[in-house]
Formats: structure tokens, sequence, C-alpha cells
């Protein structure tokens, strides 16, 4: 099977992780939420699989390039 590896687009805080590792998820659900320049951004699940690793937690600052989550396809 072949891994995606989800990276912070952008630096911020993270304010709620949707999923947890185990959960299956489809192109474009959302894996966690960012706040950045006071805004939300949405993180998207690139492509569909099986979530095996969160890297983040809620209310952790975060730098653009930090993994957030590994899906396995």
């Amino acid at each position: 099977m072949a891994q995606e590896i989800v990276e912070v687009p952008i630096t911020g805080k993270v304010i709620s992780v949707e999923v947890k590792v185990g959960d299956e998820v489809q192109e474009g659900d959302v894996i966690c939420v960012i706040e950045s320049m006071k805004m939300e951004n949405p993180i998207l699940a690139p492509v569909a699989g099986k979530i095996t690793e969160i890297k983040v937690s809620t209310e952790q600052t975060v730098e653009s390039g930090n993994t957030i989550a590994i899906i396995e396809y």
C-alpha cells in the first residue's frame, strides 16, 4: 500500500482534529482545522484511505511543512 503524508500548508494553531488513527477518510474530508491570521482553515484529505498516524493535537502551534497525518491507501 502507498502512503500520503499530509503537511501543514500555513503556520498557525490547530483548533480541532476531526479524525483519529484507524478512521477511513474520503478525498476532501476534513482532517483538522488550523487557525491562521484569525481565519479557520480546514485541512482536507488529499486521497481516500485509512489514517495510520496523527502527528498534531488540539492547541498545538504548527509550522508550514510539519506533518499533520499519514494516510495509507
